[in-house]
């Protein structure tokens, strides 16, 4: 019987060294995560979904009301269909762009915290690395700042829809076919995007009401509003990349020294 309770207990202590060893595995593997960067990245790639998507859909019913309902001649919104499509292009570049740095952000973070920490070896690194990681810093901070610019300029839209919604609301508190009704307008020249001379530029009373009754208007207008989100959710996201990318270069920058005798 000692024999078979030795083998027993020997066998129990491997399998307990067994799961020790894949438990401190686990937890190494975890410490190796850069959780701020892998945050920033979801964060990222949803905004700029959001922002893209949804920006592009809300582009084509733009100009599908102004077509249809504020400049008929064609001549009158040819210049604004052809800066609507250019952007719908931009929208693609956008969002390839940002689903390859994302990544590139992302392994970059992976990279220097299993460096930094050591996990797999003794810390190297070199100018060259050191290089790259404040390219991303400096590339970064530029995004940041343009994308702060989208996010004010997306609010531009959301505003014009606004102003258009409150219209449409004022009129269905009045009662049809009144006088009152017939004086309430909106003038879409005022914003720039068709020529002061387009017609019918101004849309008052029953014609307008037709308009508020669309689902273009309140499609577009809640699509505008999405966009806008995704767009401040990309700039949060840029913020995150900011302070990781930033984190990053300043480790590697440290312990980079030859006198370098502690650790972040």
């Amino acid at each position: 019987m000692k024999p078979a309770m030795e083998t027993a207990a020997e066998e129990h202590t491997e399998q307990s060294q067994e799961r020790k060893g894949c438990f401190e595995c686990c937890i190494k593997c975890l410490g190796g995560v850069p959780y701020a960067s892998l945050v920033a990245t979801i964060l990222c790639f949803s905004g700029v979904t959001l922002f893209c998507g949804c920006g592009h859909v809300a582009l084509a019913g733009t100009v599908a009301i102004l077509e249809q309902h504020f400049a008929t001649n064609t001549s009158d919104h040819a210049l604004f269909s052809e800066v609507i499509q250019l952007m719908q292009y931009i929208i693609y570049g956008i969002a390839s762009f940002f689903f390859l740095y994302g990544i590139i952000l992302l392994a970059e973070g992976f990279y220097i915290t299993n460096t930094v920490k050591e996990l797999h070896g003794k810390f190297k690194t070199s100018v060259c690395g050191r290089c790259i990681s404040g390219m991303f810093v400096f590339l970064t901070y530029v995004l940041g700042v343009a994308w702060l610019g989208v996010f004010g300029f997306s609010t531009v839209p959301v505003f014009m829809f606004y102003n258009i919604w409150s219209t449409c609301e004022v009129i269905k508190s009045q009662i049809n076919g009144t006088t009152a009704v017939e004086q309430i307008c909106v003038d879409i020249q005022q914003y720039g995007i068709i020529p002061w001379n387009a017609f019918p530029g101004k849309i008052c009373g029953s014609a307008l009401e037709n308009i508020c009754n669309t689902n273009e208007l309140y499609m577009s207008y809640h699509l505008f509003i999405v966009a806008c989100a995704g767009a401040g959710a990309t700039v949060i996201a840029l913020l995150i990349y900011m302070m990781a990318t930033t984190y990053n270069y300043a480790v590697l920058k440290f312990k980079s020294r030859e006198d370098c005798c502690t650790k972040f």
